[in-house]
């Protein structure tokens, strides 16, 4: 799994690559406080090497929860840049700090 970020200078905004190496599973998506949790939102796209892609425009100055899920089975980002629990899922969240 990783996390890809690229600064845009015109605009307060920072473009996410989520990268994850699946390749035996069918759906991964990424799911935060960004899309209300709701994984048929935002699919990763599966490529031919196996893994699945997707890129998201975040606000540059803020700092969101999420993880994936990976066909069913919430995970976290191993490379995010913090973790944080929520008592909710009875679990901890990968942080993403823009």
């Amino acid at each position: 799994m990783a996390i890809k970020k690229q600064y845009l200078k015109s605009k307060p905004v920072c473009k996410v690559t989520f990268e994850v190496a699946a390749k035996e599973a069918t759906n991964v998506s990424v799911v935060g406080d960004f899309n209300k949790w709701n994984g048929e939102s935002t699919p990763l796209k599966k490529l031919k090497n196996g893994k699945f892609k997707g890129v998201l425009p975040f606000e540059k100055g803020n700092t969101y929860e999420f993880k994936y899920i990976i066909d069913g089975n919430y995970v976290n980002e191993d490379s995010a840049d913090a973790f944080k629990w929520n008592d909710y899922a009875n679990a901890e969240n990968s942080v993403l700090e823009l």
